[in-house]
């Protein structure tokens, strides 16, 4: 769905869930602003049993003059029609028409915009993307797509708070779009520290030292739960924080249970764990779940959990996934493990088309920068013989120069996405950020046509598990090979050993002949 498809309406009424945050107020507010300026009869709205009391929202409402509205008992509204219907278009804002956290107002018609996890399926208008840190970024984008430049400081300072208090003051912050509307809109910094210092009242503050000394210990794995009581979602942050600083905790869960569902927060400090897979492998299925090698949160839906787990209670269920999570996982440090080829078949690359961007073609030698995908964010520095890859999928590595010369048929042909991959969906288009002036390009305006020489074997075997890889490469950082993926080494060299994607794999490699083999 496109802001456009909803412009034909001249009534348009704009609905927060239920004790709305700031997530919910900002995107609210954004969606206001330009159907306002289309000249639209515009309200922003919420319902439920209670009014905004929080004193950072407080703050927020009146510093950036957003016009929202309690309407509090939705029976003596108004504004509704005879037929008890709100008129023209019903929008609802980081929630869904229908679900558990938002009063269900009568409307002529209706769209959704959120950014949880789909709970209602019966409304044709609607824009739902899970993978986003907040339905601030969401709207963000969306006025984007319709060419509308968000100019004003007030309306950027609340999606940019919008965003910050939904990823735990970034440090949940995960998708791309996330990290560009972070720094693409213009923003008071000065507001944004009223509102985190006005954030923690006296009894969160409370909340925060009672769950501190209740809390699950797993002493094998060295991990830590808490279910803290119901409270602002930086708070789960908070406590996770120093939880992690205890010796004997190596990672740990914070959440607690909210209206609509389960909200909680990772924390990691070994390299064997990664806080932003851990959160994705706790919400598999049930939520979504993001962030940085050491900090990440996520959220599992209500409905989705309680469709899986009917009878099992909460404390139950982090413990089982992360009791899952360390059971059944290989660890492989690939400088030193010696692999076994007993198993593990021969294959050969196949010469398919990547594109290839030489970075000296960008920007100067020296030139610090980041190359931002969906995998999260790479920066280097402009060398010489740098040559940044793009892969069928949109996945972006660099290579060297005599490396890449050996590996691949270079052709000065521009790389058109369309007509080499139309299989594939990149969600979000690899971006190189300069660092020194915060210009922003488009990597595949660069890039040109390489085709993969053929020739290369390797050995594999489909994985029956979770693996995690430690490359010779990259030993601070692992792969992460999940069922159905393939666990690949070089034949040349045995402790080259890598995961590859399934889909992937089939692309790019053939099994080889038996002479081959041989």
């Amino acid at each position: 769905m496109k802001l456009t498809d909803l412009q034909n309406y001249q009534s348009i009424m704009i609905q927060c869930h239920d004790n709305p945050d700031a997530d919910a107020i900002a995107s609210g507010f954004a969606l206001y602003t330009y159907f306002t300026s289309l000249g639209k009869t515009v309200q922003l709205v919420y319902a439920g049993r209670n009014q905004i009391h929080k004193s950072n929202l407080l703050l927020m409402v009146e510093k950036l003059q957003i016009p929202i509205i309690y309407i509090g008992d939705i029976k003596g509204y108004s504004q509704q029609e005879p037929s008890g219907k709100t008129p023209g278009l019903l929008i609802t804002v980081d929630c869904q028409y229908g679900a558990g956290n938002v009063t269900c107002l009568p409307a002529e018609d209706v769209a959704i915009i959120d950014h949880h996890q789909v709970e209602i399926t019966d409304v044709e208008k609607r824009e739902i993307n899970p993978h986003l840190g907040s339905c601030s970024t969401l709207v963000w984008n969306m006025l984007r797509e319709v060419g509308y430049k968000i100019e004003d400081s007030r309306l950027g300072t609340a999606l940019y708070y919008g965003l910050y208090t939904d990823t735990n003051q970034f440090a949940e912050i995960y998708n791309p779009l996330d990290m560009d509307m972070r720094e693409a809109v213009p923003c008071e910094k000065t507001l944004i520290t009223l509102f985190r210092n006005s954030n923690l009242s006296l009894q969160e503050m409370e909340i925060a030292g009672v769950a501190m000394i209740r809390y699950i210990y797993n002493d094998d794995y060295r991990y830590a739960i808490i279910k803290a009581q119901p409270c602002d979602p930086n708070i789960l942050g908070l406590i996770s924080d120093l939880l992690i600083q205890v010796a004997e905790v190596d990672s740990c869960v914070v959440y607690n249970d909210l209206r609509d569902g389960y909200k909680f927060s990772v924390r990691s400090c070994i390299k064997e764990v990664q806080a932003n897979e851990l959160a994705a492998f706790l919400a598999d299925g049930v939520g979504s779940g993001g962030g940085h090698r050491e900090k990440a949160g996520g959220f599992i839906s209500m409905t989705l959990y309680e469709n899986a787990y009917p009878t099992l209670h909460s404390e139950a269920f982090f413990s089982q996934r992360l009791n899952n999570y360390f059971d059944y996982c290989q660890i492989i440090y690939a400088d030193e493990y010696e692999v076994d080829l007993s198993d593990m078949k021969t294959y050969v690359k196949k010469q398919v088309p990547f594109a290839y961007v030489e970075a000296t073609d960008i920007l100067p030698v020296g030139t610090m920068i980041t190359i931002r995908t969906l995998e999260g964010d790479v920066d280097m520095t402009v060398e010489p013989d740098l040559i940044i890859m793009i892969g069928i999928k949109g996945e972006v590595y660099p290579n060297r120069r005599d490396k890449f010369e050996k590996s691949y048929i270079i052709t000065d042909e521009p790389y058109c996405k369309d007509k080499m991959h139309a299989h594939c969906n990149t969600l979000y288009e690899p971006t190189i950020h300069n660092r020194e002036n915060g210009e922003v390009m488009q990597l595949a305006d660069y890039a040109k046509v390489c085709i993969a020489t053929g020739g290369t074997h390797i050995h594999a075997k489909e994985l029956t598990g979770r693996v995690k890889v430690f490359t010779a490469w990259d030993k601070e950082k692992y792969m992460l090979g999940k069922e159905g993926d393939y666990l690949a080494v070089r034949c040349d060299d045995k402790h080259d050993i890598y995961v590859v994607e399934r889909d992937i794999f089939y692309k790019t490699y053939d099994a080889a002949d038996v002479t081959e083999e041989l």
